[in-house]
């Protein structure tokens, strides 16, 4: 899938206007509902859109309200969002995104954690060496999943590889991960547990006391919001209601009744191409932070 599509960047990086568009054979498609879910046809792959290099500390996501669904720099108070140093992490401490034709429905309550979706693509941690870059598209296994509680939502972020990763052929399943890359797993719950708190906000909360959940059970989860894409795609469950507003326009889905012609007035609405110098990022954004209590 990744071959044949091309970004389009509007915009400065590190800036409110900012957005990068996918395009595949001159046509504008989204990142959300364009790109298959599956990268094989035995569904043992994935593939993952990065939204966030590893290192790095902008908050970029997929813009779910929008047409066609950029991604775009998360904004804060009107200024661009970047995540704090929380020592010794350096930014996001893996290759952070989404898998495309997933969606955490926020009118489903789990049985298991107890609370409602996040109304976004479900989350990927990439763990191999390679340092991704925003909009690339990876095809990665499945290896686990842990469950952030975000402000009462479940968030779940999915423990994935690049297929392509000198380890991959080792890692199988969650037991693997730390028999190969010993820590990981307990830096990947320290991270998400403080990330928050030098904003003024409290430590975030875990299903199953932080507990990393195993392939199969992050398959299913998988699966599930993969089924309640479908239900949005398929119009069964509503795209706007008072708690959200998604935009679910499309150029490939054929069973939905959302898809639009290659020259429809929302593709042409796209502004062209327009790369400008990245703004230049505030010095505190490399302020280290220490957490004092920080082990799980």
């Amino acid at each position: 899938m990744s071959e044949g599509i091309k970004l389009r960047q509007i915009g400065s990086a590190n800036s409110a206007e900012y957005r990068l568009y996918f395009e595949k054979n001159g046509t504008i498609i989204s990142p959300f509902h364009d790109i298959p879910l599956h990268a094989n046809e035995e569904k043992t792959t994935y593939n993952m859109v990065v939204e966030i290099p590893r290192w790095t500390n902008a908050k970029q996501e997929i813009a779910t309200g929008e047409p066609f669904n950029p991604i775009k720099q998360d904004i804060k108070k009107g200024k661009p969002r970047f995540v704090r140093n929380c020592f010794p992490h350096h930014g996001y401490i893996w290759n952070y995104g989404a898998l495309p034709q997933t969606w955490e429905d926020p009118n489903f309550i789990h049985p298991d954690t107890k609370a409602r979706g996040d109304n976004d693509p479900i989350d990927v941690c990439e763990i191999g060496e390679q340092v991704g870059y925003s909009g690339q598209i990876k095809q990665v296994k499945i290896l686990g999943t842990v469950a952030l509680l975000d402000e009462g939502e479940t968030d779940w972020k999915i423990i994935a590889i690049d297929i392509n990763d000198p380890l991959a052929p080792k890692l199988n399943d969650i037991e693997d991960v730390e028999r190969h890359l010993p820590g990981l797993l307990r830096a990947t719950v320290e991270w998400f547990r403080i990330y928050k708190i030098p904003d003024g906000k409290p430590e975030n909360q875990f299903a199953f006391s932080g507990e990393a959940k195993n392939k199969k059970y992050a398959t299913d989860v998988v699966q599930e919001t993969h089924q309640h894409w479908l239900n949005l795609l398929s119009g069964q469950t509503p795209a706007k209601t008072a708690a959200y507003d998604l935009s679910i326009a499309n150029t490939t889905v054929d069973s939905s009744k959302f898809k639009v012609a290659h020259d429809d007035a929302l593709i042409k609405a796209i502004p062209a191409e327009r790369i400008e110098a990245p703004q230049p990022i505030d010095p505190s954004v490399d302020k280290w932070f220490f957490i004092s209590g920080s082990t799980i």
